[in-house]
């Protein structure tokens, strides 16, 4: 169902704004039909980010209760974090896993990569599962302690239906993780 259309030719490309976290660009494109437009972007600095799916063993995942600034209020979901200039998603996972929740996963799989919102931005997440994880806790950013919640795979559903549980990517690593469970069926 693959439909192999031409790309529009990019006409010209400007910076417009800028801040510590985003670089925001003009694009004037022209589709193949003549049709020029001008479409505005939140092009990603860095390599992306990762999202964690940690399995503390086969019928328990972890969560975090942490404060998210965009929406004002605390956030059940998954760790996650920036890839670091020199790690690639595999090391990033790993980290993000000692400071978030205190453990190291022996084995990290990419599940997937998507994007948050791809009509206007380039950025990507790669979600990941951890798994085999052994006590340990590497210092991170976060201004405080996060809750770390154990959560059974049986109960998606439940969390589904938690009013603290929003955030798209978790949706996403949620299906995705059950993708995994019942091919194991």
């Amino acid at each position: 169902m693959s439909n192999h259309k031409q790309l529009p030719q990019i006409l010209a490309e400007e910076v417009v704004a800028t801040s510590r976290l985003f670089t925001i660009q003009a694009q004037s494109l022209r589709f193949a039909n003549g049709t020029e437009v001008q479409y505005e972007r939140m092009v990603s600095r860095g390599n992306g980010a990762v999202l964690v799916v940690p399995m503390l063993d086969v019928e328990t995942f972890l969560l975090i209760r942490e404060y998210a600034a965009g929406m004002g209020r605390y956030e059940l979901g998954f760790p996650k974090g920036k890839i670091d200039a020199g790690e690639g998603w595999a090391e990033a996972s790993v980290r993000e896993c000692m400071e978030e929740v205190g453990y190291r996963p022996e084995k990290v799989s990419l599940l997937d990569a998507v994007s948050l919102a791809s009509g206007y931005m380039t950025h990507q997440t790669h979600i990941v599962l951890a798994e085999g994880l052994t006590p340990e806790v590497a210092e991170g950013d976060e201004p405080e302690p996060l809750e770390v919640i154990e959560w059974k795979v049986k109960d998606w559903q439940a969390l589904l239906d938690h009013p603290e549980f929003s955030e798209g990517r978790a949706y996403a690593a949620l299906l995705l993780l059950q993708r995994v469970f019942n091919d194991c069926d």
